[in-house]
């Protein structure tokens, strides 16, 4: 039997994250110049929400944009898997970091160096998410979790059931 691995698709882990969170998130995601693809698209998002014009959200300050963005009632996968990236980037690099050590996975200051890395060992998943709940706060460690699972289900996906990565977001 396959594992369902929905409730680990960015725009749930998005729309499940406490409002400061993806208030900041936005705020990034604003601010990322990698994001640009993804940017046009939440201008669309919001323009189409809020039923203004396309000129008229790209007027707007990011700060303004990052509230509308916030507060959308859905985000797309895309718009919301960027948004954790730059989110996770810019304020969780010491966990990540922690975490492949763990593993021992090569990377730069907690961004993966390969492209393809083997799926870890479920055990050693386990005591790598177990010592990070124990030095981190809980919602950010499992928001990390969650993140990862979204991003590669087939490297990741034993983090899907371990308590560290549910118990916050209650995923399942």
């Amino acid at each position: 039997m396959e594992q369902d691995f929905s409730g680990f698709r960015p725009s749930r882990i998005w729309k499940r994250m406490p409002p400061e969170r993806r208030l900041e998130a936005a705020g990034l995601f604003w601010a990322d110049e990698q994001s640009t693809d993804q940017q046009i698209e939440a201008v669309g998002a919001i323009a189409a929400h809020m039923k203004f014009r396309t000129k008229s959200v790209l007027s707007l300050s990011d700060e303004r944009r990052s509230k509308y963005l916030a507060t959308l009632p859905t985000v797309s996968d895309a718009v919301a898997a960027r948004a954790l990236v730059n989110y996770h980037l810019s304020h969780q690099r010491p966990m990540m970091s922690m975490f492949l050590d763990a593993l021992g996975i090569v990377h730069d200051d907690g961004l993966i160096a390969d492209e393809k890395i083997d799926k870890p060992d479920a055990a050693r998943l386990q005591a790598a998410a177990a010592d990070l709940a124990a030095k981190f706060p809980p919602d950010d460690v499992a928001l990390y979790l969650s993140t990862l699972v979204s991003q590669d289900p087939d490297t990741w996906g034993n983090l899907g059931e371990l308590p560290q990565t549910t118990q916050e977001l209650r995923i399942r």
